[in-house]
């Protein structure tokens, strides 16, 4: 498939190329040179930052110094009496 750089740098994909791939408008993709030079999009997935205030931060601080939690002793319970829906 034969794609052009156009004046401002960017290539685009032809429409058919888009429609199969489901790529929509704002698509990110993350892009590499191989050795001889070929080029590999790969779509990926951007998530917006979380901007936490000081109490939040000084939570998660506080969360991640604590011992594990362990599952309560009903669960466990549960869990070792827990069977497939064959049996």
């Amino acid at each position: 498939m034969l794609v052009t750089i156009d004046k401002r740098g960017s290539i685009s994909l032809p429409a058919s190329l888009r429609k199969d791939l489901g790529f929509r408008p704002g698509t990110h993709f993350e892009l590499s040179v191989e050795p001889g030079g070929g080029i590999t999009l790969f779509p990926v997935e951007i998530y917006r930052s979380i901007k936490l205030s000081d109490s939040g931060i000084s939570k998660i601080k506080e969360a991640r110094e604590s011992e594990p939690a362990a599952f309560p002793e009903w669960f466990a319970r549960e869990l070792a009496d827990a069977g497939t829906d064959s049996e």
